[in-house]
C-alpha cells in the first residue's frame, strides 16, 4: 500500500528542511492535535493517537539533504515514511511524504483512510513551520 502526500513548499532552504526532519523531536510539531503521547529516544520516537495503538519510528536512512526514510520499530508491522526534499531556491524547498507499507487486504482496508489523514496533516502541519 502507497499513500503520497502533497507536495508542499516550505520558506527553508533544503538543508534547513534536512536538519530539521532528522532532528526527531520536531516531528511532535507535525502530529495531530489528537497525540496523546510523544517520545524521542535515540534515533527513533515512539507516538500514540486517541484511539490508535502507540508506534514507534525508527530513523532508517537518510540521503543528506533530500531523503529520509524512517521505519516502523516492529517487525509486526512492515512500513516506512519517506520524505523526499528538493531545493526549490536557496531559500526554499519542496517536500513530499510517502507512505510505503506491506499490508495484508484486510487490514488495508482498514488502515488507508486513518493513514491518508495522518499524512495529509504531517504535510499540512510541515507547510505551516
Amino acid at each position: 500500500m502507497n499513500i503520497k502526500g502533497n507536495k508542499v513548499v516550505l520558506q527553508k532552504s533544503q538543508q534547513e528542511t534536512f536538519e530539521f526532519l532528522t532532528e526527531l523531536k520536531n516531528f511532535e510539531q507535525l502530529m495531530p492535535e489528537s497525540i496523546q503521547k510523544f517520545e524521542v529516544d535515540g534515533d527513533s520516537f515512539i507516538f500514540g493517537l486517541k484511539g490508535m495503538p502507540e508506534i514507534r519510528l525508527v530513523l532508517k536512512d537518510s540521503t543528506e539533504y533530500s531523503n529520509i526514510t524512517l521505519g516502523a520499530a516492529s517487525s509486526k508491522l512492515d512500513f516506512e515514511l519517506v520524505a523526499d526534499i528538493n531545493a526549490i531556491d536557496e531559500s526554499s524547498s519542496e517536500v513530499q511524504l510517502d507512505f510505503n507499507g506491506q499490508f495484508n487486504a484486510m487490514m488495508a482496508m482498514m488502515v488507508k483512510k486513518p493513514l491518508t489523514s495522518f499524512i495529509e496533516t504531517l504535510t499540512s502541519n510541515l507547510e505551516k513551520i
